[in-house]
């Protein structure tokens, strides 16, 4: 099962200031369009950057809608055992939708 936070625990985590990695598995030229940071991991090589992503804290993955991220979360969990692993639930889509209306919507 994967679990999820909603785009609005994001943005309270991000105000808190909570310690948490976020990582954005859409292609690069998917992040110059719209970009909510994060470090860009392609979903396609997860498994060869596995190492850059942490065990130690929360760690949240998004794409655009949520369906890829998923993905990402359920290999990771499931090949390499990670338990800390969050998909944003409706990707940088939801974000734009909910949080920050200036993001261009593609």
């Amino acid at each position: 099962m994967v679990k999820e936070v909603t785009v609005n625990e994001l943005a309270q985590m991000k105000e808190t200031g909570e310690d948490f990695q976020l990582i954005d598995v859409r292609e690069p030229h998917e992040r110059e369009i719209a970009s909510i940071d994060g470090e860009l991991i392609p979903l396609a090589t997860i498994a060869e950057a596995k190492d850059k992503i942490s065990k130690e804290k929360k760690v949240i993955m998004y794409c655009r809608s949520g369906g890829r991220s998923a993905k990402a979360v359920h290999f990771l969990q499931s090949q390499f055992g990670f338990d800390n692993l969050y998909n944003l639930k409706g990707g940088i889509l939801a974000y734009a939708d909910e949080i920050d209306p200036s993001l261009t919507k593609y």
